[in-house]
């Protein structure tokens, strides 16, 4: 993203804040019809991108150009039609009532910048994911098998990505983007500018870092609470790392290993709840259910992820002989209660929330609450520049989701309006057969290569288009755990190599090899992918079952992931040979996985391994030195 300075800086800013204010005043006025609302959306979000971010390594990194400009001003246009024309969209028939040269010109323009736009903010492989669905629209009369598909002319292929009500550019998934996303983007820009980091630090001190590698555990710590608030695995790292990553190779650890632990514990921020990312967001509407039901739903899982994440580097700092945190550097009670009033709003929020209120109510509240909260403390009261800063943040955001939103509505319109979605489920069904740990590996095997160089978001929503109807047929799992799944490897992705972009960016910080930070990251973040599996397996865990049902399921597959977690590192009372860290790992699969054999028998083996691991070393040293 561009540094802007001087006239650029002040009028794109504005632009931001203007954008974000809006979106926020409808969570408390109502929002317009849904079509109107995409239109709008789009128009204030997407010229943005090309003013933010340079079109090559060469352009000027502290000014648009004229072509950034230019592009811009285009982006407004196709937008602007939909919104002063929503009735003849709403009463036009789809491939029935032609296209005029405008039209066609205007979906033409809007697709190519929406094209440029994701190159730009987010990844050419994205991109390049969504041209590759446009040619196949072109050309899918000529391909033979499950592939075909009928003759689709240009002005087709515009009216489904464009014209078509409820599809494409301006569907329900852009409505979705425009409405909760927006609004707890807002609210999470506002948390991060009112200083709430300085908490989740002086916590993350004060819980971890006065045990052993202390640093490493205060990094867990900080980045899941400050995870949930960004909405982004790279902005998480690259907040949070700068901090923390230097300070962990002050201590010992070596660079690459403190850029992993940064990137999977950043990660981890999108699956913590009461927050979470976008995707979360979007999984709610998808899927008609309340966003708190998301939020208690994953509520086990996260706790799982991140004692994997706890385990590894545990056990990792007492290999390299990595001890506490200074006293001097961990918070004290005073410190922590200094900015304590910060819990105001969250309680706000998860309240409204609890009392069945809808989102756009609560967020809106919480987000009131937050202002006037930051008002209790002289420390940290937010005036008007930093209200300005917040909701400008919150444009930036906004906008860099909603391409990424819009690129995932060309790829499902495509998906739902061809043979496509035929296509990919009838290849992932004739792989797998009857097996359904053959189709869930495949559907997460899907959703991993999306996720590289793919923004969560759209990664969850195509995969969960082709997987998720695929995996419920089988009635094995609540469609609930079905998109959890689905959502936690779209999420994971981004710190699996090759392509993840936040061992990436905490690798930048580290100044270590980027391959390595990402095995480092992958490693760590193993614990997750159990999970997502698990959620399969185990509905349980979504607190779906009964007490006893998930209590015996978090049993076994906590044991599954200490297990795994202790044969990655390799460590436990001194080192453990090969043979027994396969064993082990094995060992960890089959407590976590093996589900036709009972919980509470998985658990107690797979614990009673784990505890004889790093026990029975000492006895057996403690018997030869009575001995001698």
């Amino acid at each position: 993203m561009r540094k802007l300075t001087g006239i650029s800086q002040a009028v794109i800013g504005l632009w931001l804040a203007v954008s974000a204010a809006i979106h926020f005043y409808f969570t408390f006025a109502g929002y317009p019809e849904p079509l109107r609302l995409a239109a709008l959306h789009l128009f204030l979000a997407v010229p943005p991108v090309f003013l933010l971010y340079p079109s090559h390594q060469g352009a000027p990194h502290h000014r648009p150009t004229i072509d950034d400009m230019a592009l811009a001003a285009l982006a407004l246009l196709p937008s602007a039609y939909i919104y002063f024309n929503t009735s003849y969209v709403y009463s036009r028939s789809a491939f029935l009532d032609a296209l005029s040269p405008l039209e066609t010109g205007l979906g033409v323009l809007m697709t190519v910048l929406i094209l440029e736009a994701v190159r730009r903010a987010l990844s050419i492989m994205l991109s390049a994911l969504v041209l590759a669905v446009i040619i196949y629209m072109a050309i899918c009369d000529q391909l033979g098998g499950l592939w075909y598909y009928r003759d689709l002319s240009v002005g087709e292929i515009v009216d489904i990505l464009y014209l078509m009500n409820g599809s494409g550019l301006y569907g329900s998934l852009t409505g979705i983007s425009a409405t909760i996303v927006a609004a707890f983007l807002v609210f999470g820009a506002f948390l991060q500018a009112s200083g709430m980091g300085r908490l989740f630090m002086n916590l993350g001190t004060f819980l971890a870092g006065r045990y052993t590698g202390g640093p490493a555990k205060v990094v867990v710590v900080e980045s899941g609470l400050f995870g949930m608030t960004s909405g982004s695995s790279v902005a998480n790292v690259v907040v949070t790392g700068n901090v923390t990553i230097p300070e962990m190779k002050r201590m010992g650890f070596p660079p690459a290993l403190a850029g992993g632990i940064e990137a999977a514990s950043s990660v981890g921020g999108l699956i913590m709840p009461p927050l979470m990312g976008a995707a979360a967001f979007v999984m709610a509407e998808m899927l008609s259910v309340p966003y708190l039901s998301i939020v208690s739903a994953s509520i086990v899982g996260a706790a799982l992820y991140y004692l994997g994440i706890f385990v590894s580097v545990h056990f990792q700092s007492r290999k390299l002989g990595i001890e506490a945190l200074p006293k001097n550097e961990i918070a004290t009670v005073r410190d922590i209660l200094r900015d304590i009033h910060f819990v105001i709003p969250l309680v706000v929020l998860i309240g409204l929330m609890a009392l069945r209120f809808s989102p756009y109510f609560a967020c809106f509240w919480a987000t009131a609450a937050l202002i006037a909260t930051t008002w209790l403390r002289s420390h940290t009261r937010m005036g008007p520049r930093k209200l300005l800063e917040a909701l400008t943040e919150a444009g930036a955001t906004i906008s860099t989701i909603a391409v990424a939103v819009a690129a995932a509505g060309i790829i499902t319109a495509a998906l739902i309006n061809t043979g496509l979605l035929l296509a990919f489920t009838g290849i992932i069904k004739s792989l797998a057969g009857d097996s359904l740990l053959v189709l869930v590996l495949l559907v997460a095997v899907c959703c991993l290569f999306l996720g590289m160089g793919v923004p969560t978001t759209p990664a969850y929503i195509v995969t969960a288009a082709i997987g998720a109807p695929l995996i419920a047929e089988h009635g094995a799992a609540p469609l609930l755990a079905i998109h959890l799944f689905i959502l936690y490897f779209a999420v994971l992705a981004d710190a699996t190599p090759p392509v993840a972009a936040a061992s990436y960016a905490a690798a930048a910080i580290a100044r270590a090899n980027p391959l390595l930070t990402g095995v480092h990251a992958f490693r760590m973040a193993v614990g997750g992918f159990i999970v997502g599996i698990s959620f399969i397996f185990e509905p349980a865990l979504t607190l779906s079952g009964t007490l006893f049902e998930t209590l015996s399921a978090t049993f076994a597959v906590s044991a599954g992931i200490m297990l795994i977690s202790l044969a990655y590192v390799g460590f436990g009372h001194g080192p453990i040979p090969l043979w027994w860290r396969l064993a082990l790992f094995a060992g960890g699969a089959a407590s976590a996985l093996w589900h036709t054999q009972p919980e509470l028998l998985r658990g107690a083996i797979g614990y009673a391994v784990f505890l004889g691991t790093l026990y029975l070393p000492k006895v057996q040293e403690r018997r030869l030195s009575t001995a001698e």
